[in-house]
């Protein structure tokens, strides 16, 4: 799951492979390797290098490790309002 929303939310964001690593500490020669590799689920980054990336690409740490991509998207909506109404409390209803 980390290496398919790594590479959509850095798309969304706009970057490019190498910087999303530069922004995120990693070194500048295997930043872009290293990215392509988590990207494509061939190896995996440690919980401190997904916070420095949920950092950069200003989503949640929990997005990356939903196993279900409804509930991806309910973790980024509920990130995107909070950010834009911090002292308000979401209300979810079922239908």
């Amino acid at each position: 799951m980390i290496g398919k929303r790594l590479r959509l939310a850095r798309v969304n964001k706009g970057l490019k492979q190498i910087e999303l690593g530069c922004l995120a500490g990693l070194d500048e020669e295997t930043a872009s390797s290293r990215v392509s590799q988590y990207e494509r689920d061939v190896s995996s980054p440690d919980f401190r290098l997904v916070c420095r990336f949920a950092e950069v690409l200003d989503v949640p740490e929990a997005y990356f490790y939903a196993l279900d991509d409804d509930l991806a998207t309910l973790i980024l909506q509920y990130h995107r309002f909070k950010k834009n109404h911090p002292n308000s409390t979401l209300v979810i209803t079922a239908q």
